[in-house]
């Protein structure tokens, strides 16, 4: 058995059940669930339609590397979206499909830390977990940024110490963040570039929630467009990540790709070729279509802002919540312990939260996460405003 495996903290959802565990809540209400990051829009017809079309792939095995037409629909949304100049991007170097970003963030470390030296792999803290267990089973350690009110929930790059970055491999970055909708900006994502060509090590961007955002004038920006206004035309030392599943509503199509860096995608696509990852046929032709496409990203934004608008205003006096710069998660400041008012929100009302302790790990003398939640509006509008009256209601109790 791998030893490494025994290092793996339980996931924040295995923690949320046994908290949970022994409550009977209300069954004259039904169960609102607002802890899981799983969208619930409905999928664009024209997608599901054009896997279907395609269910006759399914009799050969596809490339690692995927269909060119794939890489060629994803290169083109990559250099629309962020504004890269016109062939910046090679379909053929620059990008590889993966099924979720999920899978690649996780594998890429794999990929690419030497476990020899006593490597380092920094990560903000909250987190996707998926980062630290990356780092643990490839041979690193991780090393938690802090993000709190004090430092506008962004990770601290002035405050990481020389002999951190010395050992640093891996950065991993989250904008919009999960679990706090904070956006990296421009010059965020700039020094974070500089410092990785100081101290030699690589930046892992997931920007999975880059298309949920309130102003349609004013996306997010990202870090392969940051790196090409900054004149590096190779994208040395930076990789993204991008998804179908927030974008598109298509969690169980597992699509999405890693672009950056022509050296690095080379090595990823040699690790992934004995990993046996190929991305089926039919997920192919359907993310083809999901990528030519933003008139159904432009609705599913819409939905998301009637959401915002809607919760906000009716917990925004009783609960301290803001909302996101992007994404689609508030993380506001519980009154009481964070696991106590989610075990207490869904005793009383039948409401699930994620307690933000469970998303953090301790680390310099705190835990971030505490006496914070994180609540996904994911579910339908008339379910998000339910469940708003519902906690408004367990707040006046408290």
């Amino acid at each position: 058995m791998n030893p490494r495996l025994a290092r793996l903290q339980p996931y924040p959802f295995q923690r949320l059940q046994a908290l949970k565990a022994g409550v009977t809540p209300p069954s004259v209400v039904d169960h609102i669930d607002l802890s899981i990051g799983e969208p619930r829009h409905a999928p664009p017809a024209f997608v599901t339609e054009e896997m279907i079309t395609h269910l006759h792939g399914l009799g050969r095995y596809p490339l690692t590397r995927g269909d060119a037409r794939l890489r060629e629909a994803a290169a083109g949304w990559l250099a629309r979206r962020f504004g890269l100049p016109s062939g910046r991007i090679d379909p053929e170097r620059h990008l590889l499909p993966v099924n979720g970003t999920r899978e690649a963030l996780f594998a890429v470390a794999q990929a690419l830390i030497d476990p020899a030296g006593a490597p380092l792999v920094l990560m903000p803290n909250p987190f996707y977990q998926i980062y630290e267990g990356a780092a643990l089973l490839a041979g690193a350690e991780p090393f938690y940024l802090n993000t709190t009110a004090e430092t506008d929930f962004l990770p601290d790059l002035d405050d990481v110490p020389e002999e951190i970055w010395r050992r640093c491999r891996l950065l991993y970055l989250c904008t919009p963040g999960n679990p706090t909708g904070r956006v990296m900006d421009d010059g965020h994502l700039r020094q974070a570039i500089e410092l990785a060509d100081r101290y030699d090590f690589v930046i892992l961007s997931d920007e999975c929630y880059s298309e949920i955002y309130p102003d349609e004038a004013v996306p997010p920006p990202g870090l392969l467009g940051v790196a090409a206004g900054m004149g590096r035309t190779a994208f040395e030392r930076c990789l993204v990540f991008h998804s179908l599943s927030k974008r598109s509503n298509l969690p169980g199509l597992r699509s999405g790709f890693v672009a950056g860096d022509a050296e690095l995608i080379a090595a990823f696509l040699r690790y992934r070729t004995y990993h046996g990852c190929a991305m089926p046929p039919p997920a192919q032709a359907a993310s083809i279509a999901a990528w030519n496409d933003e008139a159904h990203v432009r609705t599913n934004r819409d939905l998301y802002r009637e959401k915002f608008a809607a919760v906000l205003d009716i917990l925004g006096d009783a609960l301290e919540v803001a909302p996101p710069d992007a994404a689609f998660y508030l993380w506001p400041k519980t009154p009481i312990d964070d696991a106590e008012f989610a075990r207490g929100l869904y005793a009383a009302q039948n409401v699930t939260v994620l307690p933000g302790s469970f998303l953090s790990r301790d680390s310099g003398g705190i835990n971030p996460g505490r006496n914070h939640v994180r609540m996904a509006l994911v579910a339908p509008l008339d379910e998000c405003i339910d469940a708003a009256r519902r906690i408004r209601a367990y707040l006046e109790t408290l």
